[in-house]
Formats: C-alpha cells, sequence, structure tokens
C-alpha cells in the first residue's frame, strides 16, 4: 500500500553557518582577488573605493559565517587593504586614526552581514512554525481539496 505524505510538513532547522576556516580562507583569496582587481582598473590611490569593496566582501563573507569568524575576516580584509590597496604597495603601516577607521568598518560590515543572515533565518524558521499551527494538514488526505 501506499501511503501519501506532505512532504513540507514539519520544522525544517535553520541552515547551519560554514566553518570559520573556510570563511577565512574565502576572505584571503576573495580580498587578494578583489584588491588585485581594483590596482589594475584604479590603481592604488583610491583607498576609499577599495575600502567599501572589502566591507562589501566582509559583509557578503558574514551572510554565511558564525560570530566568531567577523574579526579574522575583518583582520584579513585589512591586511590587504593596508598593505596592497595603498601607497607604497606591499608595506604594512599602521596610522592609529586611519586603520582603526578601516578596521572598525570592515568589523562592522561582517558583523552587520552575519546578523542580517541571523535575522532573516530565525524570521523564516518562525514563519515556518506558525504556519504549520494555523493550518491542518492531514497526511492521509490526499490529493488535498481545500486548494
Amino acid at each position: 500500500m501506499i501511503q501519501w505524505v506532505y512532504l513540507g510538513i514539519g520544522a525544517r532547522p535553520v541552515p547551519q553557518p560554514v566553518a570559520t576556516p573556510l570563511v577565512w580562507a574565502s576572505a584571503f583569496g576573495g580580498a587578494m582577488a578583489l584588491v588585485a582587481l581594483l590596482n589594475a582598473l584604479v590603481g592604488t590611490d583610491r583607498p576609499g573605493l577599495a575600502l567599501a569593496a572589502l566591507s562589501l566582501l566582509a559583509a557578503l563573507l558574514g551572510l554565511h559565517a558564525r560570530f566568531t569568524a567577523a574579526p579574522g575576516t575583518a583582520a584579513l580584509c585589512w591586511l590587504f587593504l593596508n598593505g596592497f590597496a595603498i601607497p607604497p604597495a606591499g608595506t604594512l603601516t599602521w596610522a592609529h586614526q586611519r586603520d582603526m577607521l578601516w578596521l572598525g568598518c570592515l568589523l562592522t560590515a561582517a558583523v552587520v552581514g552575519t546578523t542580517l543572515a541571523r535575522l532573516v533565518q530565525a524570521r523564516a524558521a518562525y514563519r515556518r512554525l506558525t504556519a504549520g499551527t494555523t493550518a491542518t494538514a492531514d497526511p492521509t488526505d490526499w490529493p488535498p481539496t481545500d486548494l
């Protein structure tokens, strides 16, 4: 005997974030490629553009990461920003005010990306749970007549 069941019945788990080392490897490769692309297209005299692009990268990586990955993601993006996106290229420098601002921007972008992902996932999980309580789905009632 064949028993028909709905595939969508029951709570689905919230997706797990990507492992932190994989996020950091993506930040390393992505920041390297992004800075190289920006240096080839606009040169090293526009650090604001590089900061904006790396902040976007950090936010996108934060969408799939844990909160604990945010400081490492920000630090890796800052290393490429400081080392290769501003003159002299290939030399790490520390200008306290500027670099603290850059690190803060990159860390904020990574945390905002992670927070946004968690809020969207929590809202989706809540909607799935509350949608299951309002409708009385009977798996033995196939095909559904109340569509």
